[in-house]
C-alpha cells in the first residue's frame, strides 16, 4: 500500500474493491468472447448486458441505449464527428465552450479544418456559460452543442438543464461530457441527446467507457468492423472491464448520499484550512465539492508538487501536463499566466479520510511557507492591533 496521500481524483480514481471483485472471474476461467455463440460466449455477453443495465441505472436514464467504448475520448470523438457526419445539408456548425475537455476542443477543431463551422463561447470569471449567450449564437446552421456538465479542472456545473432545451429548438442535438458528473450530480438526460462517461473516474478499471444515445440518435460510426455494439461501435467487448465498470456503476449509485456527504465535509475542511489567503478558481458555489482549484499569488504550482512529495494533487488536467503551457481552463476565466501557474487542483472523494486530508494540507502549507518566506499563507489576514484589543474587550 503506498504512503502517498491521494488527492487527484479528477485524474483517476481508486478502484472500488467490489469492481475488482466483478473482474476476476473473466479474467481467469469465464474467458471467453462474449460475441461467440457458445456457453463461455453466452455467459460473458450476459455479464456484459447486467453492466450496461448498471451504467444505465447510474445516468438514471429510463430510456435510450449505451454502448460501451474503450473511455470518454472515443465517446466524445465518435458522438462528435457521428453526429456531424449524419447532419442534414446546411448544418455544419458546433457550438461549444472554452472551458471544455481536450478531447472535444480538439474534436471541434478537426472537424473545423474539414469544413464544419465552429463557435467557441466564452465563460464567466466563474467559468460559467450564459444560456442566453448559447441561445445568441444558435440557429439553423447549428448540428451540435458540446458542453460538459462538472468541468475537470475547476468543477463547476453548467446549465445543461437549460441549455439542452434550446439546442432542441433550434433542431441541433446536445452532446454532454458527464465524465466527471456520473454518480456525483444528477445527469440532465432528458435534455440531451448524447452523454460521455468513463469508467475510472467512478472507481472502476481505465480502458473501459460509454457512449449514451437518446432513442433514435445514431451517430455515424467512428470504427469500422464487426458492429458488435449495436452496429455502431465495432470491436471486442472486453467483459472484464465491463464488469468491473458496472459494479462501479452500481456502487456509485447505492452511495450517492454517503459520498456527496463525505465530500461536503471534505470540503468544508479543506476550505477552511486554506481560509482566505488562497483564491477558489471558479464559482465557489455552482460546482461539484469534491473539486478545489485554488490559487496562491506569487506560488510556483510545478515547484509545490514537486516538493511535496507524499501527497497525489496536481495543477490541472492530466490529459494537459507538460505541456508547459497554461491551463486553458483557467486562462478562460481571465487569470493571468502567472495566476495559472500558481494554481493547484485537489481532488478528494469515497476513500480520502479526514485525517489524511488534514495531513496533506499540512505539507502542503508547509512547503508553500518555504517557497513564500515572510509571507502567511494559512487562515485568514491578522487583526490589525487596534482590531485585536478591541476583539479582546468585547469577550470580557
Amino acid at each position: 500500500m503506498s504512503d502517498t496521500i491521494y488527492l487527484d481524483y479528477q485524474a483517476t480514481t481508486p478502484m472500488a474493491p467490489e469492481a475488482r471483485e466483478a473482474m476476476l472471474p473473466f479474467l481467469d476461467e469465464k474467458f471467453g468472447n462474449p460475441h461467440s455463440p457458445h456457453k463461455m460466449g453466452r455467459e460473458a455477453a450476459a455479464a456484459v448486458e447486467v453492466a450496461r443495465d448498471q451504467v444505465m441505472d447510474c445516468i438514471g436514464a429510463e430510456s435510450g441505449n449505451l454502448y460501451f467504448t474503450s473511455g470518454a475520448t472515443e465517446a466524445a470523438n465518435w458522438a462528435i464527428k457521428g453526429a456531424l457526419a449524419k447532419a442534414p445539408e446546411g448544418r455544419n456548425r458546433i457550438v461549444t465552450v472554452a472551458t471544455e475537455h481536450a478531447c472535444v476542443l480538439d474534436t471541434c477543431e478537426f472537424l473545423e479544418d474539414w469544413g464544419c463551422a465552429l463557435t467557441v463561447l466564452d465563460v464567466s470569471e466563474e467559468g460559467l456559460v450564459d444560456p442566453m449567450a448559447v441561445e445568441e449564437v444558435l440557429d439553423e446552421d447549428v448540428a451540435l452543442v458540446a458542453l460538459m456538465l462538472v468541468n475537470n479542472e475547476i468543477g463547476v456545473i453548467q446549465r445543461i438543464a437549460e441549455i439542452g432545451p434550446l439546442a432542441e429548438k433550434c433542431g441541433a442535438l446536445m452532446f454532454c461530457d458527464a465524465v466527471q458528473a456520473l454518480g456525483r450530480v444528477e445527469i440532465p438526460w432528458q435534455q440531451c441527446d448524447m452523454i460521455a462517461m468513463s469508467s475510472h473516474k467512478i472507481h472502476g478499471p481505465k480502458g473501459v467507457g460509454a457512449l449514451w444515445l437518446a432513442d433514435g440518435v445514431k451517430p455515424t460510426p467512428l470504427m469500422h468492423g464487426g458492429g458488435q455494439e449495436g452496429d455502431l461501435r465495432s470491436g471486442t467487448l472486453a467483459p472484464a472491464l465491463c464488469a468491473g465498470f458496472g459494479a462501479a456503476a452500481a456502487l456509485m449509485a447505492e452511495r450517492v448520499d454517503d459520498d456527496c456527504a463525505h465530500v461536503e465535509k471534505l470540503w468544508a475542511v479543506a476550505t477552511h484550512r486554506f481560509g482566505d489567503r488562497w483564491t477558489i478558481n471558479g464559482s465557489d458555489c455552482a460546482r461539484y465539492p469534491g473539486n478545489l482549484n485554488i490559487r496562491l499569488d506569487g506560488l510556483d504550482a510545478a515547484r509545490l508538487i514537486s516538493d511535496v512529495r507524499g501527497v497525489a494533487f496536481s495543477a490541472g488536467s492530466a490529459c494537459a501536463s507538460g505541456s508547459g503551457r497554461p491551463s486553458h481552463v483557467l486562462s478562460a476565466l481571465g487569470l493571468s499566466k502567472e495566476e495559472a501557474n500558481a494554481s493547484i487542483r485537489l481532488g478528494f472523494g469515497r476513500y480520502t479520510s479526514e485525517e489524511d486530508l488534514e495531513k496533506a494540507i499540512d505539507l502542503i502549507l508547509e512547503a508553500a511557507a518555504e517557497q513564500l518566506p515572510g509571507r502567511p499563507v494559512e487562515g485568514e489576514e491578522p487583526h490589525s492591533e487596534d482590531e485585536t484589543q478591541l476583539m479582546e474587550g468585547e469577550g470580557e
